[in-house]
């Protein structure tokens, strides 16, 4: 047998061996490092690569909202649903209760405010829940993943749809505060059906605004967005309240409301349908979202709560005057002209009364709600005094015979009592002698505007309501009287930087006063306080339109009453049907009349018998039983006319004539209101004029008589 090789023999052997062994392990762990390096990289540049193909992160930019349409301070009056015909109304912290928000986060994302985007310690535990239990029990979504969802809604639950919402939500947070993510899920929250956020869910399932909220309303608006079809209320109460009571015990659980507030509100009721969205003004608010389709908010001068009043009132009324009866109130400022109600028919949905025609813009018969304007350009012309003596009885104007409404004639009454009464032929006759022509052209100059039939001139019948006219450029005229003489256009739209409208004349300080005043005195309809509101009604022909419309020192309110397609209504007459409804509407803005302005420089305050002598009784037209002689005449020039001056050899104008029948004397000649000296008894006189241009001529005789024509020379 050979001997063993010796120990020295067999270590060169092995050594060589021993050496080989680590590089081929560096090698190895080289590889791998650069395998796993490479899949890294590859991993990292494939997430890269569809981070980058999601695009842009939605924040939310082009959403569609509803319109909105809001009162003088914010109030919603009226929303609009979204062309897709959602009701998504804009939402921020601000408007929403504090407990639900507080609510909110402790149930959905208590770490909310630390994370960014992301809340690793919900998706840590939704992992091992996962595994545990081999199934998903949480989404540990947060409020900012949810809002990528709504954002970019997903089309069904995946792994590759949350690493999305994990992407977006991150993106989200990079890009957006805190209060505007929040902002973002109070506006899109699903509710069910076509709700979407917080505040159309509460408008809908609790007819409020989500400002205050007791702690079962927050509770059961916190819970629905999670399965918002199954819990909605008006498809299963048990539902609701279930998901309700559900957040109720994660919040007790978590020590943030008291016992015995949760236990109370387990036992608030749960609503069991939708309620209508809010509808206030809704033809002011139709006719600012047509004018302006584009404008998200449109902010109306209407103030929420009165314009809920008057509709109210309006509804009450028309129900009881008759199924085709409608109303409409318009209330205004008349120190700005601004719109505070308008209620443009008696119900929005009711067909039958032509619920969506505007019966402020309609044109109607006024009746006898002109003639205080009539009394106003004759306390301006110096014709008439509120205590002149004036003439109620049968008198003929040409053809024309005036009656009054109730065929009787009071004989001689002071003009405030004639207004007051609203005797026509006291009016008429004062209407003759300031010219119905001038009398028109007053009120359109001050902004009202009037419709005649077609190829016809204003005539006397237009102070007795022979004329169209709508109940908003009436109660632009009354305001006028309000703000002693002077009109503004109604505004309805608050504007920023537009120049406010220039005030336009209408009658002298003086004599709108002097209207005022007079109104004030008017008696009141039945068990109605007197001597607040200046106001006056008014009766159409045949029956057709009743009106009211008054003001203290502070609003003017009109008020129409009638079938708006213009059927005749037997019985209905101003002062019983309107004016009821006048003083209602005033005691309803929740303030007290405000008194009236003092009387203005140059009023004159006196009885008749101390007035001057031509101020102390008016008489015009034809008496029954008098001869066409008496009757006061400027027989020429004609009223309106147009006469050519002639000149002497110095290029002076020479004297036109003036010639008077009728009447007795002593007579008195005016021209533009200066006296010209007396004339002994002559009926045809003289002046001189001063040049081109438009004279008024007036006379009265000794009984107070007067007559008054205007010509242009030229």
């Amino acid at each position: 047998m050979s001997p063993l090789p010796s120990a020295h023999l067999l270590i060169p052997t092995l050594r060589p061996r021993g050496r080989e062994g680590p590089p081929r392990l560096r090698r190895g762990l080289r590889a791998g490092l650069v395998a796993a390096s490479t899949a890294i990289i590859a991993v990292v540049s494939a997430g890269a690569y569809w981070i980058s193909s999601l695009g842009p992160a939605p924040l939310g930019e082009g959403l569609a909202f509803s319109a909105l349409v809001v009162d003088r301070d914010g109030k919603l009056l009226r929303p609009y649903a979204t062309p897709e015909g959602r009701w998504r109304l804009p939402a921020t912290r601000a408007n929403v209760d504090p407990r639900f928000v507080e609510l909110l986060l402790a149930y959905e994302d208590k770490r909310f405010r630390a994370h960014h985007g992301v809340d690793p310690l919900a998706l840590g535990r939704a992992l091992t829940q996962l595994i545990t239990h081999g199934r998903i029990v949480s989404g540990a979504s947060t409020i900012t993943m949810q809002v990528a969802r709504l954002l970019e809604p997903r089309a069904a639950r995946s792994f590759k749809a949350k690493l999305r919402q994990m992407v977006r939500a991150i993106e989200i947070e990079r890009a957006l505060s805190k209060d505007e993510i929040l902002a973002l899920y109070l506006s899109l929250a699903p509710y069910g059906g076509n709700l979407e956020g917080v505040r159309a869910a509460s408008l809908a399932y609790f007819g409020k605004e989500p400002r205050r909220l007791t702690l079962g309303e927050a509770a059961m608006l916190v819970g629905l967005p999670q399965s918002p079809e199954q819990r909605r209320p008006d498809r299963s109460v048990a539902a609701a309240r279930d998901a309700r009571d559900r957040v109720l015990e994660r919040v007790a659980a978590a020590g943030i409301i008291p016992f015995d507030e949760i236990e109370r509100a387990r036992h608030e009721p749960v609503p069991n349908g939708r309620r209508p969205m809010p509808i206030l003004a809704p033809h002011a608010a139709d006719a600012a979202v047509a004018a302006a389709p584009d404008r998200s908010v449109h902010r109306l001068t209407i103030e929420a709560p009165l314009q809920r009043n008057l509709e109210e009132l309006a509804r009450e009324r028309a129900r009881a005057l008759g199924p085709d009866m409608s109303v409409a109130i318009l209330a205004v400022d008349h120190a700005t002209g601004e719109v505070l109600a308008r209620v443009a028919s008696a119900d929005y949905f009711d067909a039958r009364r032509a619920g969506q025609v505007d019966m402020t813009s309609a044109v109607r018969s006024p009746g006898s709600t002109l003639k205080p304007f009539i009394y106003g350009l004759g306390f301006e012309d110096g014709l008439i005094h509120p205590d002149t003596l004036i003439e109620d009885r049968p008198v003929r104007f040409g053809g024309y015979a005036p009656e009054n409404f109730d065929l009787n004639f009071q004989g001689t009454v002071t003009v405030r009592r004639a207004l007051q009464l609203s005797l026509n032929v006291p009016a008429v006759a004062v209407l003759d002698k300031i010219g119905a022509s001038r009398f028109a052209a007053r009120l359109e100059q001050a902004g009202g505007s009037f419709v005649l039939p077609a190829g016809e001139v204003p005539g006397l019948a237009i102070g007795l309501g022979g004329v169209g006219v709508t109940l908003n450029d009436l109660v632009a005229l009354y305001a006028g009287l309000a703000r002693l003489g002077t009109t503004l256009p109604l505004t309805e739209r608050t504007t920023s930087g537009e120049e406010a409208p220039s005030a336009r004349r209408l009658l002298d300080p003086v004599a709108a006063w002097y209207v005022g005043s007079i109104l004030l005195g008017t008696p009141p309809p039945e068990n109605a306080a007197g001597g607040r509101i200046a106001f006056k009604t008014g009766t159409s022909y045949g029956y057709r339109d009743a009106w009211a419309v008054g003001f203290d020192g502070k609003r003017t309110i009109g008020v129409w009453v009638g079938r708006p397609d213009g059927a005749p209504v037997p019985g209905l007459v101003g002062r019983v049907a309107a004016a009821p409804i006048l003083f209602d509407a005033f005691a309803r803005t929740g303030k007290l009349p405000v008194p009236l302005p003092a009387a203005p420089k140059g009023a004159l305050v006196a009885a008749a018998g101390k007035l001057p002598p031509p101020l102390q009784r008016f008489r015009a037209g034809m008496f029954a039983g008098e001869a066409a002689e008496t009757q006061l005449r400027i027989m020429f020039p004609p009223n309106h006319a147009r006469l050519e001056l002639a000149r002497d050899g110095a290029g002076k104008p020479d004297p036109i004539a003036l010639k008077v029948t009728g009447g007795t004397g002593p007579l008195t000649v005016l021209v533009n209101g200066m006296p010209l000296p007396a004339a002994a008894g002559r009926r045809t006189l003289f002046f001189e004029p001063e040049g081109p241009g438009f004279v008024r001529l007036t006379v009265m005789d000794g009984r107070g008589a007067t007559d008054s024509v205007v010509v242009r020379l030229q």
